[in-house]
């Protein structure tokens, strides 16, 4: 299934996405896609709607982030083969850890703020991992099976605060709308192998990364056993996997986001479809 949420910012709803690529309403279903609603019985309950008696939803209304009540954002950095070499890094002896703040959550759709003062504002398309079941101490064969979905993540990175303004990540990682996310959450048993989706970006119409699951250092097995070893993983709560080669700032010469450029993101795979994020960047004044 592709879960969604639609509507107003602040008073979204819940929806699912038909096979005609419509979105029908699940309201009278579940109040929310929540925690409730990624819970395992919810999730094979909802599976076997018929979307054709759902209502249909005005095909140009707003996606929101298409998780409510996102507890914590856990990101992967230097997690791609190809991006440690494009960038120069060392490759970490395990799972580079950061966090997001859950105020730069944004819809798909949504335009991407460019803050005062950026001036290396950059694109990192990320296979985004949505937990359904919390999970404490799991060992990497079971990992999976707390997963309730995936989605397309953009870590959104302002690289001088990030990298030149003294501390940690967290400054050029989380300003608003530094986070979107979605279009929508693509249910764990319809990605055969989260280890073999394509991970594209485009910026104004150009490609600019294209890469594989099968690249990262670290698989998703791997990481959410790794995370749940230090915190608990809640339902709702995201990981982010790391970005594959194709960033800003692994350019010659480098090249970043200003006002008016659009943003383009895409994850597929061979039985899987997580839809695409598409933002037009705007100067936050």
């Amino acid at each position: 299934m592709k879960l969604v949420r639609y509507g107003e910012k602040g008073a979204e709803k819940p929806g699912l996405v038909d096979a005609g690529g419509r979105v029908r309403c699940l309201a009278n279903e579940v109040p929310d896609i929540d925690v409730a609603a990624l819970d395992t019985a919810c999730l094979a309950r909802l599976k076997t709607l018929d979307p054709k008696t759902l209502p249909l939803v005005d095909p140009d209304v707003r996606l929101g982030v298409p998780v409510s009540g996102i507890g914590k954002i856990m990101c992967i950095g230097l997690n791609y083969h190809m991006h440690i070499a494009e960038t120069g890094s060392e490759k970490p002896s395990e799972p580079m850890l950061f966090m997001k703040a859950t105020s730069s959550l944004s819809g798909p759709r949504d335009p991407l703020l460019v803050p005062r003062g950026s001036v290396s504002m950059d694109w990192e398309c990320e296979l985004g991992v949505v937990i359904g079941t919390a999970a404490k101490y799991v060992s990497e064969v079971d990992a999976l099976k707390y997963v309730a979905g995936y989605t397309i993540v953009n870590d959104v990175s302002e690289r001088d605060f990030q990298k030149k303004r003294a501390g940690q990540f967290t400054k050029g990682k989380s300003c608003d709308t530094f986070c979107p996310v979605g279009p929508w959450v693509l249910t764990a048993d319809e990605v055969a192998d989260p280890q073999d989706l394509r991970v594209e970006t485009d910026v104004n119409g150009v490609s600019r990364q294209d890469g594989n699951t099968s690249d990262m250092i670290h698989s998703v097995a791997k990481l959410v056993s790794y995370l749940s070893q230090f915190m608990t993983l809640y339902p709702g709560d995201i990981i982010a996997t790391g970005t594959p080669a194709g960033v800003g700032a692994g350019m010659e010469p480098p090249m970043f986001l200003k006002a008016g450029d659009e943003v383009a993101l895409r994850i597929s795979g061979a039985s899987a479809d997580l839809g695409e994020q598409c933002c037009v960047c705007v100067a936050d004044d």
